[in-house]
């Protein structure tokens, strides 16, 4: 069996929201890549709405999730960050940050009653998310002989590898982009058959 090669994700930045006993909940979802970026997205949300009490947020990145954090933002520990990261995990995805915007309301919520408010307001942002598959793909660069043009470029249309640049000359230059679960049987092909030397980028 093949180890999978796709994940779930978020195509654009979606919007949920919770109230109780005067306390608003306003949730964001947003696809992200990098904790650069994230921290763009978090000084932006602060900018925003610097009139709230708490901007409690979690993330997770990378295909196999590696990458993640939980943050209450002042509010009583694990009641704020890890109930949204909960939501993120339940639904299986990754590159996805997600942040809620605390209004307070007068009326204490309580332990259960924050880690409940979270939760759902996370819950909605993301049940209004528009959640799609990506494919997990490598990039390779493929140095060859000239000579080998043609075969080299009729395993690559098989493949349906996508060719993201090429250089030709005497000896000839292809950085192409493969569905991991592919990479294996085409960099062997090349490899035997026709004498490729193959750099993983």
């Amino acid at each position: 069996m093949l180890f999978e090669d796709t994940y779930r994700t978020i195509s654009k930045e979606s919007t949920g929201i919770y109230k109780e006993k005067g306390s608003k909940f306003l949730a964001f979802a947003l696809p992200v890549n990098t904790e650069e970026e994230i921290k763009s997205e978090l000084e932006r949300f602060r900018k925003t709405y610097y009139d709230a009490r708490h901007h409690c947020y979690a993330y997770i990145l990378g295909y196999d999730k590696s990458a993640w954090r939980v943050n209450d933002d002042g509010e009583p520990s694990g009641t704020g960050g890890r109930p949204i990261y909960g939501q993120l995990l339940s639904n299986d995805l990754t590159n996805v940050l997600v942040v809620v915007v605390r209004y307070f309301g007068g009326i204490k919520l309580g332990v259960s009653g924050l880690i409940q408010a979270y939760r759902a307001a996370a819950a909605d942002a993301i049940a209004n998310a528009d959640i799609v598959e990506e494919t997990i793909k490598e990039t390779y660069e493929l140095q060859f002989k000239y000579e080998q043009m043609n075969n080299v470029m009729k395993v690559l249309k098989e493949d349906e590898a996508e060719i993201l640049d090429t250089e030709f000359d005497l000896s000839c230059k292809i950085i192409i982009q493969i569905r991991r679960s592919m990479a294996d049987k085409i960099i062997k092909k090349l490899q035997h058959s026709y004498g490729c030397n193959i750099i993983y980028r």
